[in-house]
This record gives structure tokens, sequence and C-alpha cells, in this order.
């Protein structure tokens, strides 16, 4: 038998093998080594994760709060005001008056600091009224007085005519509180400051019954 036809003694056959065997190993070893680095990194991701959700939150920085001022005794001042349900009442009865006299008037009630409370146009009052109804209430509040009694202090004070926001003419009742005065009712659009006043009384006594 010729020893060359031996297949397992042919060296070029060997090597025709080896070169088989190669391409196979390494596709194995690249197919392992992908599989090692998809297993690392899912055990990273998941890892991170377990780290992130364990890790306590970090506290809010809160903002030093100053403390509140407390004021001492002797530096505070308590005053009396008109319930808007009373002031409302005391429009209404003044624009009552103003009706059973067929007259058709505004009215208007402030506060003891001059504040509108309550404001109230009759059916046909002038647009001149609504100002003026306030401008008798603030003034009669201010000086603790009907206007019809500041009109006369005009002769010596000339010039009280020119503080802002007052006007004197009848019209204007002061509310009282214990002597003090709490409100202010205003009433104009009637022919005479009389009867504006008359009906401004009217409200201001609904509040004493």
């Amino acid at each position: 038998m010729n020893p060359t036809s031996n297949p397992t003694s042919n060296p070029s056959s060997h090597r025709s093998s080896d070169r088989a065997a190669r391409p196979a190993a390494s596709r194995r070893g690249r197919i392992l080594a992908g599989t090692a680095a998809a297993v690392a990194l899912l055990a990273a991701g998941t890892f991170g994760a377990v780290s992130a959700a364990a890790a306590p939150a970090a506290p809010a920085a809160q903002a030093d709060a100053p403390a509140a001022a407390s004021v001492g005794k002797g530096l505070t001042r308590t005053t009396t005001h008109l319930t808007l349900a009373a002031a409302t009442q005391a429009a209404q009865a003044a624009l009552d008056a103003a009706k059973k006299a067929d007259r058709q008037v505004s009215v208007a009630v402030v506060d003891r600091n001059g504040s509108v409370l309550v404001q109230l146009r009759g059916d046909g009052a002038g647009p001149q009224s609504y100002e003026s109804a306030v401008r008798k209430a603030y003034t009669a509040v201010s000086w603790n007085a009907p206007t019809s009694e500041l009109v006369g202090r005009l002769d010596q004070a000339p010039t009280l005519k020119d503080i802002p926001g007052t006007l004197f003419l009848a019209g204007g009742a002061p509310v009282r509180a214990e002597g003090a005065p709490v409100a202010g009712i205003g009433v104009a659009g009637a022919p005479s400051g009389a009867l504006d006043e008359q009906f401004a009384e009217a409200g201001a006594r609904a509040l004493g019954k």
C-alpha cells in the first residue's frame, strides 16, 4: 500500500482540518465573550437600580424662617367697626325713607376710616348723587357730627372745605357706639340738604332699635 495514500499521514490533510477547526472555535469564543459581556451589563444595570432605590433621598434644604415678631403691650389699639349686615340695614332704611317721601337718592355708608361699606343708588337718582353721598358720609364720621352742623363751621374755618374727600353740605349723619363715631351715612339727590339729612338720620336710627 502506498503510504502517501493514508489520510492520517498526509500533512496537507492535517492543515486543512486545523483551518476548518479554528473558525469554529473562534466563533464559539466570540459568542461566549458576547454572552459574558451581556451578563455583566445586565448585572451592572440591576445593581445600579437597586443602589438608586436603596439610596436615601437627600433632605430638602430648609430656609431659616424668621421668627414672628410679637407687638408689646401698649402698642395696639382696639376699635369698634360696624358690621356689613348693619351697614346694609342702615343704607336700606335710608333708601326706604326716601322712597316713602317719593325722592330719588343715593345712599352711602362708610366705616370709621372712610372706606365705603355699602352704596345704594335709588331708581332715578342723579349721577352726581353717587359721589356726593360718599363724601357726606365721610365728612360726618370724620367730625362725629351731622353735616348740617358742620356747614356753620366754615364761617370760622373756611379752609375746611379744602380737605380732600369732604363735602360740607347737609345730608350726612354719624353712627355712634358709646358716643364714639364708628360709621357715617350720607344721602344725596333730594331737592334739599335738609331732606337728605332726614333720610340719613332714618338710617342711623334703624340701628338703634
